[in-house]
């Protein structure tokens, strides 16, 4: 399962308003080449930082990508041929900051993808302190992209290992959870737009949340996640984003090991 896993198992609480307007694949028929997709699940490493890297995409084209030091990057794939291009947002996930103090930055990841295999991308972005990221993205496609999504498949009781906030999923998609140390609770659902990748659709608010977290409240987050049951216990990974009603952008990532 190469790097997923262990990215998965380092990667704690922390989530994003995702755009819906590109598609992943389609048909260049100035070519007569079938355009390639980047639909699914990827893990790899960055050359630069040295961290690990996870990538989610949905067959609408959002994503997310998640480093290992659980920086959110978010955007929509646009693909022409082989080529890759996402405009990013990024986000430290809360309640942490980049390194210069601010909590929000953008940026380019450039490409290229080959459908169910690899995704080679650089990537350039700044903060909105005016610090400057790189990186060069080696990822692989994951063999748990092919699983099969659905509500019943992803229903079931998880636990935050960063956070310890418990998060239960119904089998018709709702979600609901709660920490007792900040009082925060979660409502909200899960869905999948396609149900032959192991991609879903997350929304969900806060509320009651108390000190810290106080920001959190009423911030509607969406965004993506996939559920690596190979392990035991099964890790469902989520990273979502959300920006406050004062216009302050919040990520959050989370990785929730089943019960």
């Amino acid at each position: 399962m190469r790097n997923l896993p262990k990215l998965l198992g380092c990667l704690g609480a922390g989530v994003a308003a995702l755009t819906t307007s590109a598609c992943n694949s389609t048909t260049d028929n100035t070519t007569d080449m079938t355009t390639q997709s980047a639909t699914g699940v990827w893990s790899g490493n960055d050359s630069v930082t040295g961290l690990g890297v996870t990538g989610i995409v949905n067959s609408g084209g959002q994503a997310v990508f998640i480093r290992s030091d659980r920086i959110l990057f978010t955007g929509a794939v646009k693909i022409s041929s082989s080529t890759l291009v996402v405009a990013l947002d990024g986000y430290p996930a809360f309640s942490s900051v980049f390194s210069d103090g601010s909590d929000h930055g953008i940026g380019t990841l450039s490409g290229t993808v080959m459908t169910g295999a690899t995704l080679a991308a650089s990537l350039t972005f700044m903060t909105d302190g005016e610090s400057s990221l790189t990186g060069n993205w080696s990822l692989t496609y994951e063999p748990l992209s092919d699983t099969a999504s659905s509500a019943t498949a992803i229903s079931g009781d998880y636990t935050d290992v960063l956070t310890a906030t418990t998060i239960s999923i119904s089998t018709t998609g709702g979600m609901s959870g709660q920490n007792a140390s900040n009082s925060c609770t979660l409502s909200g659902s899960v869905s999948s737009a396609d149900s032959t990748h192991n991609v879903y659709e997350v929304a969900f608010t806060y509320a009651g949340c108390t000190g810290t977290y106080a920001v959190l409240n009423g911030v509607q987050f969406t965004g993506l996640a996939t559920l690596n049951s190979t392990l035991s216990p099964a890790v469902l990974l989520m990273a979502a984003t959300g920006t406050s009603g004062a216009g302050v952008p919040y990520g959050i990532v989370s990785s929730l090991n089943g019960s």
